[in-house]
């Protein structure tokens, strides 16, 4: 059976804060990635989780929640697999009103342990 999840916290390229909310026996890391205003794409490790391998079996439910209030961004993901069936899941966010555009997109990938 899995465990809770765990919170934890990071910050991207832009020096915006996130909080992570994680299964500790399923999630391996967590990269953001986001365009720079020269156009460039730019990719980070937001967190990595300190276990570093998984203590327990995971579940067939993933669930992880990835909050930044200053950007007003909350994006809470779930999965339901068989075990071992999902070893990535990445999602898009846009945001709005922001100075330029291409900023205001971000992908998170959210990856399992081997």
């Amino acid at each position: 059976m899995a465990r809770h999840n765990r919170e934890a916290s990071g910050v991207d390229q832009r020096g915006f804060h996130y909080r992570i909310s994680y299964q500790p026996d399923w999630v391996d890391r967590i990269r953001v990635t986001r365009r720079l205003s020269t156009g460039r794409q730019s990719t980070r490790t937001l967190f990595r989780n300190p276990a570093r391998a998984r203590d327990r079996r995971e579940g067939g439910l993933v669930r992880t929640t990835i909050e930044s209030r200053e950007q007003d961004l909350k994006v809470e993901i779930v999965c339901r697999a068989a075990v071992g069936q999902v070893g990535e899941i990445e999602v898009h966010w846009r945001g709005s009103g922001g100075v330029d555009p291409l900023m205001d997109r971000i992908s998170f990938t959210v990856t399992a342990f081997r």
